[in-house]
Parts: structure tokens; C-alpha cells; sequence
């Protein structure tokens, strides 16, 4: 089956201060670029005193990544943060790494190793789940056909969204791409070939299995 790995919710790690100066990362869940820069600023407006706010984002859509130094030299916070994410194979993950400046300055490579370490301790202690790749369904049908539908529905484990009545029903269902051929065959098959079944473009955020 097509899956990938994130993590379960948020999550806080600090280890022992460097120098002088206090690190603390926040990992968290997210499916969009919104809800990641959403977490940065949550972090932010938590520790206004913090001196610096590192972070770094990597999202299962389109693969995009993005991070940020947030004032530390170029290259000695995002990217480290970045790696982290990347070395252990996580998608839909932001890592926010603030820094409270101990007064001993620490060098670039010092920075590396530290916003990069500390990133690392705190996926290390993260709760990892494995979750399949989704693809959105988008299903019509006529109030006559509600049971059979109904039927496949329950029998493949699947939740409705953004469901709609009018001369019908609408709504939205998350398939794993794996049983994307086998559910839309079923649905088509239960209603005589009478509902209409649209695979929208994916993947998309993951559900999980548990």
C-alpha cells in the first residue's frame, strides 16, 4: 500500500542549555502551508521574549519544504531543521526550534549542530504514524440509491465530508489511492451504474488507519 510517515500531533521537546543559551522545539502535525506558518506564529506570540524562532516545514503535497534562519546566519537553522525532517522520512511536519541567546555566541557550525540536534531529539521522541495516501472521492447519487451506498461506505471503513442534500446526495470521501479502483467499482456496482463517482486530484491529507 502507498503510505507515508508523520506524526501523530504536537509535541515539545528542550534539551540542556548551550552555552548559556535555551532551545526548544515544537513539532506539530499540519496538511497546508497555512497550518504550518499558522504553528509558526502560535510559537511566536507563546515566547515574544525568545530571541530567535527557527523553523522548517515539509508537506506530503507537491513534496514542498521551506524553512527559515529567522535572523541566525544563513544556513545555520532552517536547513539543519530541515534535514531533520528529511533524514527521518516525515511529511506534513513543522518544526519550530526557539532560542532564548545565553550571551556566548555559538559560531555557524555550533548553530548546525545545535538547531539540527535539537530538531532531531525532538522527532526522535515524537509519536510517528504510518498513514495511507489518499485520494478524494466525490460521490452523486438519488435518495433511492442512500442504502446501498450507505453499505459500501461502512463496509470500506470510509468517512463522509462535505456531504450535501438537493435533488440528491453529494459528499466527499477519502480513498486510499491502493482501493481507489476497488471502492469506485462497488459504488458504481451497488447503484446499477446510477451514481456518479469522481476521483478529484491527490493525494491529499492523510487519514489514519487506526
Amino acid at each position: 500500500m502507498s503510505r507515508h510517515r508523520t506524526v501523530a500531533g504536537r509535541s515539545r521537546f528542550a534539551p540542556d542549555p548551550v552555552k548559556g543559551s535555551r532551545f526548544v522545539a515544537t513539532v506539530a502535525h499540519v496538511a497546508t502551508e497555512a497550518e504550518a506558518m499558522a504553528v509558526v506564529d502560535e510559537v511566536r506570540a507563546e515566547w515574544p521574549d525568545a530571541t530567535h524562532h527557527c523553523w522548517a516545514w515539509r508537506l506530503r503535497d507537491g513534496e514542498r519544504a521551506r524553512s527559515s534562519d529567522a535572523g541566525e546566519p544563513g544556513g545555520s537553522a532552517g536547513r539543519p531543521i530541515l534535514a531533520q525532517i528529511e533524514g527521518h522520512g516525515l511529511h506534513d511536519v513543522v518544526v519550530v526550534v526557539s532560542r532564548w541567546f545565553g550571551g556566548t555566541k555559538l559560531g555557524v557550525g555550533g548553530l548546525v549542530r545545535t538547531y539540527g540536534g535539537t530538531a532531531g531529539m525532538a522527532l526522535d521522541r515524537a509519536e510517528i504514524l504510518e498513514v495511507a495516501d489518499t485520494v478524494p472521492v466525490r460521490v452523486e447519487h438519488g435518495y433511492g440509491d442512500t442504502g446501498a451506498v450507505d453499505a459500501v461506505v461502512a463496509s470500506e471503513r470510509l468517512e463522509r465530508v462535505d456531504t450535501e442534500w438537493g435533488e440528491g446526495v453529494a459528499f466527499t470521501l477519502h480513498v486510499p489511492v491502493d482501493g481507489l479502483d476497488r471502492v469506485v467499482g462497488a459504488l458504481r456496482d451497488a447503484t446499477a451504474g446510477r451514481a456518479r463517482v469522481t476521483p478529484l486530484d491527490g493525494p491529499q491529507a492523510p487519514r489514519s488507519e487506526a
